[in-house]
């Protein structure tokens, strides 16, 4: 008998013209109105240009050491609030919270502006649900894996996605939170919660100083600027933590791990554990690796605030854990 013919590999599959379009129509809720697309672009667009703003204000005028306090305050607070409390707490259930402490999560992670509670768990459990495959919101591979598709990819996971009219099914992808009457109403009072993050600073700034120029500066240092850096920081988990740096654990999509953000993230950026071992309350589990949020969750333990907290399991790491390849 002859050997058979080699059969010629076959082209995979176009990408189609919309990654989303397999999904189920129950993937998807309502379509943003027009009011909360213009609240968008002023939530997002506007500490955008203050921050642009930074060279030309810092050579201009004045920064006082107020105005640092605030911001590096806020932002930090503000950050956990996402980190701990959005992330951790209540997308994954990596710990449960005592109630006073589950409701202060939500309002303060509320004034990160990034979004209300529930919407933003929903959007980040349908990220995993289809990480980094059609369906993903938010993958940098959205558009292929060529140079071009790349950038354009990258653009879409770091903020083109927030601009999507389509909405992510609360009901389907957040259903425990929607049980919660009270996390629903702090939720609805989201641009309440984001107005107060912005103000506070002002107005603290204004009465410490006694001066309209006072309230101003803090207003655009520990306001503005501190929710756009706190907005491209977490946005580049989305984006660069998909694209660059090293992945020493097994997971079924592309997330790495990319330290020069990990200090800035409060150890988000440690997300290749993040995304091999979703539900662990510690993402920097390796030597030397900095997790500021598992600190303050294993703080909320000792004090009795938090409870089941899903802390690192050596035998599950080690099987994890990638086998390097031979040299």
């Amino acid at each position: 008998m002859s050997a058979p013919a080699p059969t010629r590999p076959t082209a995979p599959a176009p990408r189609p013209a919309d990654p989303d379009a397999g999904l189920p129509a129950t993937a998807f809720g309502k379509e943003k109105g027009l009011l909360e697309q213009v609240t968008l672009y002023v939530f997002v667009v506007v500490p955008f240009l203050a921050l642009a703003a930074v060279v030309p204000a810092v050579w201009g005028w004045g920064l006082s050491w107020l105005d640092v306090g605030l911001a590096v305050g806020l932002y930090s607070l503000t950050l956990l609030g996402i980190t701990v409390g959005y992330h951790r707490h209540f997308t994954h259930g990596s710990f449960r919270a005592a109630r006073p402490l589950r409701i202060a999560l939500a309002v303060v992670g509320c004034m990160a502006v990034q979004g209300p509670v529930v919407q933003w768990v929903a959007d980040h459990r349908r990220h995993h649900a289809f990480s980094d495959r059609e369906g993903d919101p938010h993958s940098p591979w959205r558009y292929g894996t060529d140079a071009r598709a790349l950038l354009r990819g990258m653009w879409h996971a770091h903020l083109g996605w927030l601009f999507d009219r389509r909405q992510t099914n609360a009901e389907r992808y957040a259903p425990d939170l929607l049980k919660d009457a009270t996390l629903r109403r702090t939720s609805r009072l989201f641009v309440v919660w984001a107005f107060l993050s912005l103000a506070l600073p002002a107005v603290v700034g204004g009465v410490v100083t006694g001066t309209w120029t006072g309230a101003w500066t803090a207003f655009f240092w520990a306001g503005l600027v501190r929710v756009a850096l706190l907005h491209h920081v977490t946005w580049s988990i989305n984006s660069v933590c998909h694209v660059v740096g090293d992945r020493p654990f097994a997971s079924r999509d592309r997330a790495t791990n990319f330290w020069p953000l990990a200090i800035l993230s409060a150890g988000e950026s440690w997300h290749n554990l993040h995304h091999a071992d979703p539900t662990c309350a510690r993402h920097g589990v390796l030597r030397g690796q900095v997790d500021i949020s598992a600190r303050v969750i294993w703080v909320f333990e000792k004090l009795g605030w938090a409870s089941g907290v899903k802390w690192p399991d050596p035998v599950r790491l080690a099987a994890k854990r990638r086998v390097p390849a031979p040299s």
